[in-house]
């Protein structure tokens, strides 16, 4: 049932400001294998900046001229118009128009010629394109995500679309997969397997499925996180002890780790800041699991980020640089939490126990998490304020260690 599969998303809080948008269903769309016209508008919702506003006519297409008072009186800002049609040569060419309804203006449009398995894409190219038209923001609709399930005693490494629709097998392994990582161009996860009955750091190649083992060195190799530039790995060793921090050069084979922390603590978790100069990561040299952050370039003293709570794990850092997300345990229950890097102010978004995991979208502006909610696995985004969630479809199993991917690049 493809083309239900977008109301799976569970929109659960209510925003102070969304701009209210109306979605005409999309001429042909009912015999196409996706309701384009549905998918943009679950997007657009689950962003918290949209409100979808019902339609007051039916089919209309990105040629037609619609009557913009009637769409006004319905109380729509905007209008998204288009159409489905199958070439002869049994791929879609799917075309939309948007419009300002208020100032009566055309917004522009565009067209995708694409096969049948790549019809939510050109929704969540349109999703892309109305948002930054209204907002100024980048969509993040057409990036991916990975995510882990335990199903039946086998683990398996997903990738979907941002809505967690048309999740894909990258691998599964009776073993332990962990802390999957996209690299930053979006081609190759790096994640941990235990299929060698030790934890070691594979690159994987998510177009061809080919991978290359990194980090297989004496003790725990765990953690990994790409540096901005692609290049290398920050990973958690325990090769000369107890559990340290190091970089590791993944364009050279058997290059050496170089060696970031000397502590009798353990430090995990590393992650890069988005202009590469410091690396974030967990310790618990103050007595209890902190985050902390250093010069990504040398190491050397570390300085303690979180103050709030005595138990803060699993940072994540938005890309613009301002926020901080991780999970703090409070009260007993591990919460999500997000901070404002230069004030330092802290703010609980969730209401569930057991989150996990957060990671960023690229533009900055959600935040994916794995959780229980109602006692079932979920995969969930939030707005950064909190007051916007939704679930996004997701395999059965134990769902675990979800990672946003960046922008998708334009493949030449």
């Amino acid at each position: 049932m493809p083309a239900l599969a977008q109301f799976r998303v569970e929109v659960s809080g209510v925003g102070l400001t969304q701009l209210p948008i109306a979605f005409a269903p999309f001429r042909g769309e009912d015999a196409a294998p996706q309701k384009i016209s549905a998918i943009v508008q679950a997007d657009l919702e689950r962003s918290g900046q949209f409100r979808g506003v019902a339609a007051r006519s039916g089919p209309l297409d990105e040629n037609a001229r619609p009557d913009l008072a009637l769409w006004r009186q319905s109380g729509a800002d905007s209008l998204v118009a288009g159409s489905v049609v199958r070439l002869a040569d049994g791929r879609y060419d799917v075309r939309f128009r948007l419009w300002d309804v208020v100032a009566g203006r055309d917004l522009g449009g565009q067209s995708y010629a694409v096969t049948q398995a790549d019809l939510r894409l050109a929704a969540h190219r349109i999703a892309d394109f109305v948002y930054e038209k209204l907002t100024g923001d980048k969509g993040v609709f057409s990036t991916r995500i990975a995510y882990v399930t335990k199903a039946d005693q086998r683990y398996s490494l997903w990738v979907a679309d941002a809505d967690g629709e048309g999740a894909q097998p990258a691998l599964t392994s009776p073993e332990p997969i962990i802390s999957p990582s996209w690299s930053p161009e979006g081609r190759q996860l790096a994640y941990v397997s235990f299929e060698s009955r030790k934890p070691v750091v594979y690159v994987h190649d998510v177009a061809s499925g080919k991978r290359r083992l990194v980090a297989n060195f004496r003790g725990s190799n765990s953690a990994p996180a790409w540096s901005p530039d692609g290049r290398s790995l920050a990973v958690t060793l325990s090769r000369d002890g107890g559990s340290q921090l190091y970089t590791l050069d993944v364009t050279t084979v058997g290059a050496e780790p170089r060696r970031l922390t000397q502590s009798s603590s353990i430090d995990t978790e590393p992650v890069f800041s988005h202009d590469g100069k410091f690396i974030y990561f967990v310790s618990d040299r103050g007595g209890s699991p902190q985050i902390y952050r250093m010069p990504a370039a040398a190491g050397g003293s570390p300085e303690r980020v979180t103050f709030t709570g005595t138990y803060n794990i699993s940072p994540a850092l938005s890309a613009d640089g301002r926020w901080l997300a991780y999970i703090s345990r409070v009260s007993g229950a591990f919460k999500l939490h997000v901070m404002e890097l230069p004030t330092g102010n802290v703010t609980a978004l969730t209401e569930t126990s057991a989150d996990e995991n957060p990671s960023f979208a690229p533009n900055s502006r959600l935040l994916l998490y794995a959780t229980k909610q109602q006692e079932r696995e979920a995969l969930m985004t939030t707005t950064l304020d909190g007051k916007i969630k939704a679930r996004l479809a997701g395999q059965g199993g134990d769902i675990r260690e979800p990672d946003w991917g960046p922008f998708q690049k334009p493949s030449n």
